[in-house]
């Protein structure tokens, strides 16, 4: 969607104000959306000394609890719309991830030079400590938190200098809410979703794209607009950064040529091919039944596909994806070990239930995209009744040929 918005030259004009703005006091930002993202932002942005103001289009019975929240510190609301009117004297635009590019206020704001941002864009920019930013069009909350429980038992090993790990993004609280907690000694791990990648302008210096499959077409116009959003996560990085790439996966192993720092890769079987890829520096996959992280010389045992408790092959890739992520961090092996072990997954994702008359009951229900569901059917030998239904995003005819 943003490539609609700005041509190709001008990718500059996102972001970029964070830069610009070394102090926040006295700018006036408009935030288009008041949910999660938002609201938090809002929040930082008015402790800063900005002059926020806070657009939604929920009118203002709807949103009593919200402004209740926000009651301590100065906000301006604009509710029940979006008028034009609002970018005067605006000097950044925020749009939360929610928010459709397309709004006129946000082709208005393009038109008249206002740089757009956002709040995961101005937390890469503030934050003291090592970002690893995580996106996929599946697994990415599974290997996130995954990551996270892999730092956490890092913090408490002698051979590790991290003092706290903080989760964050697409999933649990926005980390711009945070952010004045962390110090150079501490590690942010951000879940991203392609619509906050969108109009991004920086990626975070460990960058991982797992896969690229159909998803959110109803959002993004093309699949090639998808792409070049989750590609966001890695495009801005520099010689001294890490990409991360799920090799078998196509959507994301076409980004390799993209990498201008190290790259490292997962995949379920070794490829020595790898050795030939000029930025390649590591592999995570399985060597029999132990998962091993292979440099082209050694490889180091993590541990055994038997000590995993989530279901299908989907989550073996989850779990391949944060050793592959854990080890550009420098995190120990022992921590990765001890992170995966116990582990039993995320909710509504293959989500055991309750038996009921015999029968097992899953909650797969954020398997929303063909990938997902596919991933979920082939998790079971046993016979299978599946449930289905929710909104088209223009991605079905993967799943049911014409």
């Amino acid at each position: 969607m943003v490539d609609q918005l700005f041509g190709s030259d001008d990718r500059d004009h996102l972001g970029i104000c964070v830069k610009m703005m070394q102090t926040w006091k006295n700018k006036r930002i408009l935030i288009i959306g008041a949910a999660r993202q938002g609201t938090a932002l809002a929040r930082y942005l008015a402790q800063q000394g900005a002059v926020v103001v806070l657009n939604d289009h929920r009118t203002r019975p709807n949103m009593v609890e919200v402004m209740e929240s926000l009651s301590d510190v100065p906000i301006e609301w604009a509710l029940g719309g979006h008028p034009l009117s609002l970018l005067d004297g605006v000097e950044l635009v925020c749009p939360s991830g929610g928010v459709p590019l397309e709004l006129p206020i946000i082709s208005e704001a393009v038109r008249r030079g206002i740089p757009l941002s956002n709040d995961s864009q101005i937390f890469l920019e503030i934050c003291p400590c090592p970002v690893i930013g995580i996106t996929g069009s599946a697994g990415k909350t599974t290997t996130t938190t995954l990551v996270g429980r892999i730092a956490q038992f890092a913090t408490q090993s002698p051979t590790s200098n991290l003092h706290k790990a903080l989760v964050g993004g697409n999933i649990g609280n926005p980390l711009i809410s945070a952010v004045e907690e962390l110090t150079n000694n501490d590690l942010a791990i951000m879940e991203l979703s392609s619509f906050q990648l969108d109009i991004m302008s920086q990626s975070p210096p460990i960058g991982a794209v797992l896969n690229i499959t159909p998803n959110h077409l109803d959002r993004h116009p093309t699949m090639e607009a998808y792409t070049r959003a989750k590609a966001n996560n890695i495009a801005f990085q520099g010689t001294e950064d890490t990409a991360v790439l799920g090799r078998d996966d196509a959507g994301a192993w076409n980004l390799a040529d993209q990498v201008k720092g190290k790259l490292i890769t997962f995949g379920q079987a070794a490829v020595r091919a790898l050795l030939s890829h000029p930025r390649w520096v590591a592999d995570v996959h399985l060597r029999g039944d132990e998962i091993v992280i292979w440099d082209g010389k050694r490889a180091e045992s993590v541990l055994s596909r038997s000590e995993i408790l989530l279901r299908g092959e989907h989550n073996l890739l989850n779990v391949l994806a944060a050793c592959a992520i854990s080890s550009a961090a420098g995190l120990p092996a022992e921590a990765m070990r001890s992170g995966v072990m116990g582990f039993g997954g995320v909710p509504h994702r293959l989500e055991f239930v309750r038996t009921i008359n015999g029968a097992d009951w899953y909650n797969d229900s954020i398997a929303t995209a063909p990938e997902r569901a596919m991933a979920g059917i082939r998790a079971f030998d046993e016979p299978l009744v599946l449930l289905a239904g929710g909104r088209d995003k223009n991605c079905l005819g993967m799943l049911l040929p014409s």
